[in-house]
């Protein structure tokens, strides 16, 4: 799916729930900058992807672990990266011993030609609770507060969350809203066909892209 998602050498691309023995193969795969912040630790380390291999249904990432990453066109310089946590009540253990997952939001700084722009990916809670999930959404906004022109990507995990100051959003959960900057195409979700290989069909999500122009 990652070389899938950068064939057409896009500038950036957000991803959650990577498994953690992937993440150091992102680059290599999509012949992008990759730069990632983990969610949830590998409870069986080197061993984890074998018995996940078995039953990926079954078992998915309790075992592997997981990562939110971002990949960035080399022809783009990639600055400062950092990371906050947008459930910090969950505790060590649950998150280390217990197989919690934490809920990140990370940004990356880009330096383009028209001056610099960050590019953040989130992942909130999977919670039938919409204030808990509005609380995370609204903790990674103030996390960019300070970010003028900005493309907030990730899955929400609630329908059309409206994000002040950002584009409204697209039906569904996934989103690439934009601060700042002109959207020129989008954001709309790939067809079934477009992320289908060899008869396959890649994620459980549709990837969602947009088109946006940072030069005036």
């Amino acid at each position: 799916m990652v070389r899938v998602v950068t064939a057409d050498a896009p500038d950036a691309v957000a991803l959650q729930e990577v498994p953690l023995w992937a993440v150091r193969r992102l680059e290599a795969w999509s012949g992008m900058t990759a730069s990632w912040a983990m969610t949830m630790p590998a409870l069986l380390g080197p061993l984890a992807r074998r018995v996940t291999d078995r039953d990926p249904r079954r078992f998915r990432s309790s075992f592997t672990g997981q990562a939110n990453a971002l990949l960035v066109n080399p022809h783009l310089e990639a600055g400062r990266h950092r990371r906050v946590v947008l459930n910090p009540g969950l505790s060590r253990s649950d998150w280390l011993l217990r197989g919690g997952q934490r809920r990140v939001c990370h940004a990356l700084e880009l330096e383009t030609p028209a001056g610099r722009l960050v590019v953040a990916n989130l992942h909130a809670s999977n919670s039938p609770d919409r204030r808990l999930v509005g609380e995370e959404i609204r903790r990674a906004a103030a996390f960019l507060a300070d970010a003028g022109r900005c493309v907030l990507c990730g899955d929400f995990n609630v329908r059309r969350h409206t994000v002040p100051g950002f584009t409204e959003p697209i039906g569904g959960i996934d989103q690439v809203l934009v601060r700042g900057l002109d959207v020129e195409r989008g954001p709309e979700a790939w067809p079934e066909e477009r992320r289908t290989v060899d008869g396959v069909l890649l994620s459980d999500h549709a990837p969602v892209e947009a088109v946006v122009r940072w030069t005036s």
